[in-house]
Protein backbone atom coordinates (compact mmCIF):
# COMPACT_ATOMS: atom_id res chain seq x y z
CA UNK A 1 0.00 0.00 0.00
CA UNK A 2 1.19 3.68 -1.13
CA UNK A 3 0.99 5.81 1.83
CA UNK A 4 -1.13 7.88 -0.10
CA UNK A 5 -3.58 5.67 0.46
CA UNK A 6 -3.47 6.32 4.71
CA UNK A 7 -6.94 8.40 5.35
CA UNK A 8 -8.35 7.17 2.03
CA UNK A 9 -12.49 6.84 2.54
CA UNK A 10 -13.12 3.08 1.66
CA UNK A 11 -16.03 3.92 -0.29
CA UNK A 12 -16.08 4.27 -4.24
CA UNK A 13 -17.60 7.88 -4.07
CA UNK A 14 -15.52 8.91 -0.95
CA UNK A 15 -18.61 9.51 0.85
CA UNK A 16 -19.93 8.39 4.61
CA UNK A 17 -23.50 6.52 4.63
CA UNK A 18 -26.15 9.18 4.37
CA UNK A 19 -26.59 10.80 7.78
CA UNK A 20 -23.14 10.88 8.76
CA UNK A 21 -20.64 13.41 8.55
CA UNK A 22 -17.05 12.84 7.08
CA UNK A 23 -15.07 12.15 9.90
CA UNK A 24 -12.61 15.11 10.90
CA UNK A 25 -9.50 15.04 12.62
CA UNK A 26 -11.12 15.72 15.86
CA UNK A 27 -14.71 14.25 14.97
CA UNK A 28 -15.16 10.50 15.67
CA UNK A 29 -18.41 8.80 14.94
CA UNK A 30 -19.83 6.28 17.41
CA UNK A 31 -22.62 3.62 16.22
CA UNK A 32 -23.78 2.46 19.24
CA UNK A 33 -24.81 -1.45 18.85
CA UNK A 34 -26.21 -2.01 22.32
CA UNK A 35 -29.27 -2.59 21.34
CA UNK A 36 -28.34 -5.23 18.49
CA UNK A 37 -25.12 -6.90 19.33
CA UNK A 38 -25.12 -5.89 23.16
CA UNK A 39 -28.37 -7.56 23.55
CA UNK A 40 -28.77 -10.23 21.00
CA UNK A 41 -26.76 -12.79 23.78
CA UNK A 42 -28.88 -12.18 26.61
CA UNK A 43 -32.54 -13.56 27.58
CA UNK A 44 -34.80 -12.13 25.17
CA UNK A 45 -36.12 -8.65 26.25
CA UNK A 46 -39.44 -7.47 24.99
CA UNK A 47 -39.19 -4.88 21.84
CA UNK A 48 -40.79 -1.59 23.32
CA UNK A 49 -38.04 -1.74 26.27
CA UNK A 50 -35.46 -2.44 23.56
CA UNK A 51 -36.70 0.50 21.82
CA UNK A 52 -36.23 2.23 25.54
CA UNK A 53 -32.71 1.73 25.14
CA UNK A 54 -32.11 3.22 21.80
CA UNK A 55 -34.33 6.16 22.75
CA UNK A 56 -31.79 6.57 26.41
CA UNK A 57 -28.84 6.39 23.47
CA UNK A 58 -30.73 9.24 21.67
CA UNK A 59 -31.17 11.06 24.34
CA UNK A 60 -27.57 10.85 25.62
CA UNK A 61 -26.68 12.41 22.09
CA UNK A 62 -25.52 9.46 20.19
CA UNK A 63 -26.80 9.67 16.67
CA UNK A 64 -26.44 6.56 14.92
CA UNK A 65 -27.54 3.49 16.36
CA UNK A 66 -27.99 -0.22 15.45
CA UNK A 67 -31.05 -0.63 16.55
CA UNK A 68 -32.70 -4.25 15.51
CA UNK A 69 -31.37 -7.16 13.88
CA UNK A 70 -34.11 -8.81 10.61
CA UNK A 71 -32.83 -12.31 11.94
CA UNK A 72 -35.11 -15.28 12.26
CA UNK A 73 -35.91 -15.33 15.66
CA UNK A 74 -35.49 -18.97 15.94
CA UNK A 75 -31.85 -18.39 15.60
CA UNK A 76 -31.54 -15.20 17.83
CA UNK A 77 -34.74 -15.53 20.21
CA UNK A 78 -33.24 -11.98 21.85
CA UNK A 79 -33.64 -10.09 18.24
CA UNK A 80 -37.55 -10.94 17.64
CA UNK A 81 -39.95 -8.67 16.62
CA UNK A 82 -37.56 -5.74 15.11
CA UNK A 83 -40.18 -3.96 13.62
CA UNK A 84 -42.15 -3.65 16.49
CA UNK A 85 -38.85 -2.00 18.28
CA UNK A 86 -38.32 0.18 15.20
CA UNK A 87 -42.17 1.67 15.43
CA UNK A 88 -41.74 2.18 19.25
CA UNK A 89 -38.52 4.46 18.94
CA UNK A 90 -38.87 8.56 18.92
CA UNK A 91 -36.02 9.49 16.23
CA UNK A 92 -34.40 12.36 16.46
CA UNK A 93 -34.56 14.65 12.84
CA UNK A 94 -30.84 14.17 12.35
CA UNK A 95 -30.47 10.48 14.04
CA UNK A 96 -28.97 7.49 11.35
CA UNK A 97 -30.99 3.86 12.39
CA UNK A 98 -28.89 0.83 11.78
CA UNK A 99 -30.14 -2.49 11.13
CA UNK A 100 -28.57 -5.69 10.91
CA UNK A 101 -29.94 -8.10 7.73
CA UNK A 102 -28.79 -11.60 7.26
CA UNK A 103 -29.76 -12.21 3.79
CA UNK A 104 -32.02 -10.53 1.10
CA UNK A 105 -35.32 -11.79 2.53
CA UNK A 106 -34.63 -9.83 5.75
CA UNK A 107 -33.68 -6.95 4.08
CA UNK A 108 -36.78 -6.61 2.15
CA UNK A 109 -38.21 -6.90 5.44
CA UNK A 110 -36.24 -4.18 7.17
CA UNK A 111 -36.62 -1.46 4.07
CA UNK A 112 -40.27 -1.53 4.58
CA UNK A 113 -39.59 -0.17 8.00
CA UNK A 114 -37.60 3.03 7.08
CA UNK A 115 -34.36 2.49 8.42
CA UNK A 116 -31.44 5.00 7.26
CA UNK A 117 -28.66 1.88 7.19
CA UNK A 118 -28.33 -1.46 6.73
CA UNK A 119 -25.57 -3.92 8.13
CA UNK A 120 -24.48 -7.12 6.42
CA UNK A 121 -22.20 -9.29 7.80
CA UNK A 122 -19.66 -11.40 6.53
CA UNK A 123 -16.28 -13.43 7.71
CA UNK A 124 -12.92 -13.39 6.82
CA UNK A 125 -12.78 -16.82 7.87
CA UNK A 126 -14.33 -18.97 5.92
CA UNK A 127 -14.71 -21.74 8.39
CA UNK A 128 -16.43 -19.17 10.58
CA UNK A 129 -18.33 -17.67 7.69
CA UNK A 130 -19.79 -21.47 7.10
CA UNK A 131 -20.75 -22.33 10.93
CA UNK A 132 -22.19 -18.49 11.75
CA UNK A 133 -24.31 -18.25 8.65
CA UNK A 134 -24.04 -21.79 6.65
CA UNK A 135 -22.66 -19.70 3.32
CA UNK A 136 -18.89 -20.06 1.09
CA UNK A 137 -17.91 -16.75 1.77
CA UNK A 138 -18.26 -16.14 -2.47
CA UNK A 139 -21.92 -17.30 -1.17
CA UNK A 140 -21.85 -14.51 1.09
CA UNK A 141 -20.50 -12.07 -1.31
CA UNK A 142 -23.50 -12.96 -3.80
CA UNK A 143 -25.77 -12.32 -1.29
CA UNK A 144 -24.87 -9.16 -0.01
CA UNK A 145 -24.57 -8.04 -4.33
CA UNK A 146 -28.43 -9.10 -3.77
CA UNK A 147 -28.90 -6.94 -0.81
CA UNK A 148 -27.03 -3.58 -2.22
CA UNK A 149 -28.71 -3.65 -5.20
CA UNK A 150 -32.26 -3.78 -3.23
CA UNK A 151 -31.24 -1.24 -0.82
CA UNK A 152 -29.43 1.11 -3.75
CA UNK A 153 -33.12 1.20 -5.03
CA UNK A 154 -34.46 2.84 -1.70
CA UNK A 155 -31.17 4.79 -1.61
CA UNK A 156 -30.32 3.38 1.70
CA UNK A 157 -26.55 2.76 2.03
CA UNK A 158 -24.84 -0.90 3.12
CA UNK A 159 -22.14 -1.22 5.41
CA UNK A 160 -20.21 -4.75 5.37
CA UNK A 161 -19.21 -5.73 8.75
CA UNK A 162 -16.21 -7.91 8.44
CA UNK A 163 -16.40 -10.39 11.12
CA UNK A 164 -12.79 -12.24 12.58
CA UNK A 165 -11.06 -9.55 10.70
CA UNK A 166 -7.98 -9.99 13.31
CA UNK A 167 -8.26 -14.01 13.28
CA UNK A 168 -9.91 -16.94 12.92
CA UNK A 169 -11.07 -19.36 16.43
CA UNK A 170 -10.58 -22.37 13.50
CA UNK A 171 -8.16 -21.08 11.30
CA UNK A 172 -5.99 -18.87 13.50
CA UNK A 173 -4.37 -16.17 12.30
CA UNK A 174 -5.52 -14.63 8.93
CA UNK A 175 -3.34 -12.49 6.19
CA UNK A 176 -4.13 -8.63 6.44
CA UNK A 177 -3.69 -8.35 2.91
CA UNK A 178 -6.43 -10.80 2.22
CA UNK A 179 -8.87 -9.51 4.86
CA UNK A 180 -8.60 -6.39 3.10
CA UNK A 181 -8.94 -7.97 -0.27
CA UNK A 182 -12.28 -8.94 0.47
CA UNK A 183 -13.00 -5.44 2.07
CA UNK A 184 -12.60 -4.75 -1.53
CA UNK A 185 -14.80 -7.40 -2.61
CA UNK A 186 -17.54 -5.54 -0.68
CA UNK A 187 -16.94 -2.33 -2.27
CA UNK A 188 -17.06 -3.78 -5.39
CA UNK A 189 -20.57 -5.42 -4.57
CA UNK A 190 -22.19 -2.34 -3.68
CA UNK A 191 -21.37 -2.10 -0.08
CA UNK A 192 -20.83 1.97 0.79
CA UNK A 193 -18.69 1.50 3.51
CA UNK A 194 -16.55 -1.60 5.43
CA UNK A 195 -16.29 -2.17 9.06
CA UNK A 196 -13.41 -4.55 10.56
CA UNK A 197 -14.56 -6.21 13.45
CA UNK A 198 -12.51 -8.20 16.11
CA UNK A 199 -15.16 -11.14 16.31
CA UNK A 200 -13.24 -13.17 18.90
CA UNK A 201 -11.12 -10.85 20.68
CA UNK A 202 -7.90 -11.67 18.69
CA UNK A 203 -6.45 -8.19 17.87
CA UNK A 204 -3.65 -6.45 19.11
CA UNK A 205 -1.96 -3.28 18.39
CA UNK A 206 0.39 -4.90 16.12
CA UNK A 207 -2.49 -6.50 14.55
CA UNK A 208 -4.48 -3.57 14.15
CA UNK A 209 -1.85 -1.55 12.35
CA UNK A 210 -1.09 -4.36 10.11
CA UNK A 211 -4.55 -4.43 8.72
CA UNK A 212 -4.83 -0.68 8.38
CA UNK A 213 -1.54 -0.68 6.58
CA UNK A 214 -3.34 -2.58 3.95
CA UNK A 215 -6.88 -0.97 4.11
CA UNK A 216 -5.94 2.69 5.08
CA UNK A 217 -7.59 4.60 7.97
CA UNK A 218 -11.10 5.26 6.35
CA UNK A 219 -12.28 2.38 7.64
CA UNK A 220 -14.74 1.46 10.88
CA UNK A 221 -13.71 -0.60 13.60
CA UNK A 222 -15.65 -3.01 15.98
CA UNK A 223 -13.98 -4.32 18.70
CA UNK A 224 -14.75 -6.27 21.50
CA UNK A 225 -13.06 -7.12 25.02
CA UNK A 226 -12.96 -10.60 25.04
CA UNK A 227 -8.96 -10.42 25.93
CA UNK A 228 -9.20 -6.85 27.64
CA UNK A 229 -7.45 -5.02 24.68
CA UNK A 230 -10.59 -3.28 23.27
CA UNK A 231 -9.64 0.14 24.11
CA UNK A 232 -6.44 -0.33 23.83
CA UNK A 233 -6.86 -1.23 20.17
CA UNK A 234 -9.31 1.89 19.86
CA UNK A 235 -6.99 4.01 21.24
CA UNK A 236 -3.88 2.71 19.02
CA UNK A 237 -6.26 2.83 15.95
CA UNK A 238 -7.76 6.71 16.93
CA UNK A 239 -3.54 7.71 16.59
CA UNK A 240 -3.29 5.90 13.10
CA UNK A 241 -6.06 7.82 12.08
CA UNK A 242 -9.32 5.93 12.43
CA UNK A 243 -12.62 7.83 13.01
CA UNK A 244 -15.51 5.65 12.91
CA UNK A 245 -16.39 2.81 15.17
CA UNK A 246 -19.02 0.82 16.82
CA UNK A 247 -19.40 0.63 20.43
CA UNK A 248 -22.02 -0.65 22.87
CA UNK A 249 -23.54 1.23 25.70
CA UNK A 250 -22.10 -0.70 29.59
CA UNK A 251 -19.87 -3.08 27.37
CA UNK A 252 -22.60 -5.45 26.52
CA UNK A 253 -22.41 -8.34 23.76
CA UNK A 254 -20.59 -10.81 21.86
CA UNK A 255 -21.39 -13.19 19.14
CA UNK A 256 -23.68 -15.86 20.44
CA UNK A 257 -21.70 -17.88 17.63
CA UNK A 258 -17.86 -17.45 19.09
CA UNK A 259 -17.07 -19.69 22.14
CA UNK A 260 -16.02 -17.49 24.79
CA UNK A 261 -16.45 -14.08 23.17
CA UNK A 262 -17.23 -10.76 25.31
CA UNK A 263 -18.63 -7.73 25.22
CA UNK A 264 -17.78 -5.21 22.79
CA UNK A 265 -15.80 -1.68 23.40
CA UNK A 266 -18.04 0.23 26.04
CA UNK A 267 -19.32 3.34 24.55
CA UNK A 268 -19.15 5.61 27.75
CA UNK A 269 -15.67 4.00 28.67
CA UNK A 270 -14.02 5.10 25.03
CA UNK A 271 -16.14 8.49 25.00
CA UNK A 272 -14.37 9.29 28.30
CA UNK A 273 -11.50 9.10 26.59
CA UNK A 274 -11.70 10.77 23.66
CA UNK A 275 -13.51 13.46 25.57
CA UNK A 276 -10.47 14.00 27.61
CA UNK A 277 -8.19 14.23 24.67
CA UNK A 278 -10.18 16.44 22.89
CA UNK A 279 -12.24 14.71 20.44
CA UNK A 280 -15.74 15.89 19.54
CA UNK A 281 -18.55 12.93 19.68
CA UNK A 282 -21.87 15.16 20.24
CA UNK A 283 -22.63 12.79 23.06
CA UNK A 284 -22.70 13.17 26.80
CA UNK A 285 -21.01 10.35 29.10
CA UNK A 286 -23.49 11.39 31.89
CA UNK A 287 -26.53 10.78 29.25
CA UNK A 288 -24.67 7.25 28.65
CA UNK A 289 -24.60 6.55 32.41
CA UNK A 290 -28.21 7.16 32.52
CA UNK A 291 -28.52 4.45 28.99
CA UNK A 292 -26.23 1.85 30.52
CA UNK A 293 -28.78 2.21 34.23
CA UNK A 294 -31.72 1.20 31.30
CA UNK A 295 -29.42 -1.52 29.69
CA UNK A 296 -28.50 -3.07 33.47
CA UNK A 297 -32.63 -3.01 34.26
CA UNK A 298 -33.44 -4.59 30.81
CA UNK A 299 -30.78 -7.50 31.26
CA UNK A 300 -31.07 -8.05 34.53
CA UNK A 301 -27.01 -7.87 36.00
CA UNK A 302 -24.63 -5.24 36.06
CA UNK A 303 -23.10 -4.15 32.54
CA UNK A 304 -19.59 -4.65 32.01
CA UNK A 305 -18.30 -1.24 31.91
CA UNK A 306 -16.41 0.52 35.01
CA UNK A 307 -17.81 4.06 34.38
CA UNK A 308 -21.91 3.25 35.16
CA UNK A 309 -20.11 2.09 38.69
CA UNK A 310 -17.34 4.61 39.53
CA UNK A 311 -18.45 7.70 36.87
CA UNK A 312 -16.26 9.68 34.68
CA UNK A 313 -13.00 11.33 36.06
CA UNK A 314 -14.17 14.64 36.95
CA UNK A 315 -17.02 13.32 39.06
CA UNK A 316 -16.14 14.08 42.34
CA UNK A 317 -16.89 11.27 45.37
CA UNK A 318 -16.85 11.90 49.14
CA UNK A 319 -14.20 9.89 50.33
CA UNK A 320 -13.50 9.09 53.98
CA UNK A 321 -9.88 9.02 55.87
Amino acid sequence: MTDARIGECRGHDGTMPAGVQAPSQTTVVLRDVGPRDGLQPERPVDAVDRARLVDALFAAGVRHVEAASFVSPRAVPAMADPAAVLAAIERPADAVVTVLVPNLRGAQEALRCDVDELTVTISASPAYNRHNVRRSIDESLAEVASITSLAAASQVPVDAVVSCAFGSPFEGDLDPSAVATLGDRLLDRGCAAVTYADTTGMATPRRVADLLAETGVGVGLHLHQTRGTALLNAWCAIQAGVRRFDTSVGGLGGSPFAPGAAGNLATEEFLAVLDDVGFDTGISVEGLIEAAAVAADLVGHPVPSTIPRVGPRGRLVAVED
